[in-house]
């Protein structure tokens, strides 16, 4: 799933968000939410495989954290699309300051 689509869904960006905070345990996750442990399972699994977070076993724990790595290729996009913007918007607003030639006439 690509990570566009899996944070289109705000429960996924929810957990995004708090594990921003810090690593947190799939248990922890779910007491969060009024939904399921299985209804959770599913949304950070669609996260693992979008590449925005991962897991690491320690005993019967799943700890949970942000990968840096999809993180830094939606970095990316979104400084590619905003260095585009930036400068048609330039482009614009010297166009819009130009005086009208066929003004006055």
């Amino acid at each position: 799933m690509d990570r566009f689509a899996a944070l289109a869904e705000p429960t996924r960006r929810q957990i995004v968000e708090m594990l921003g905070e810090r690593p947190l345990a799939a248990g922890e996750i779910v007491a969060r939410f009024q939904m399921s442990a299985p209804a959770v399972s599913q949304h950070l699994k669609v996260l693992k495989e979008a590449g925005l977070v991962r897991v690491e076993v320690a005993g019967q724990r799943r700890i949970y954290s942000l990968d840096p790595a999809g993180l830094d290729a939606f970095e990316a996009w979104v400084r590619k699309v905003r260095g585009f913007w930036g400068a048609h918007l330039d482009l614009l607003e010297k166009e819009l300051a130009k005086p009208d030639a066929g003004e006055g006439e």
